[in-house]
């Protein structure tokens, strides 16, 4: 039977993951909003003209 407690202590998370973890939190993303702000900025623009 496996012992859970005992396979927790092995874990060792993969490096590609902590690699790949610090690129996303290092890169500065556009998420939904900022595309939504934009979007709704050019509307307004173009109604100003």
């Amino acid at each position: 039977m496996i012992n859970y407690d005992e396979e927790l202590k092995k874990f060792e998370p993969c490096l590609d993951v902590g690699d790949a973890e610090d690129a996303i939190y290092d890169r500065e993303l556009t998420d939904v909003i900022d595309l939504l702000k934009e979007m709704m900025t050019d509307i307004n623009r173009g109604k100003e003209n």
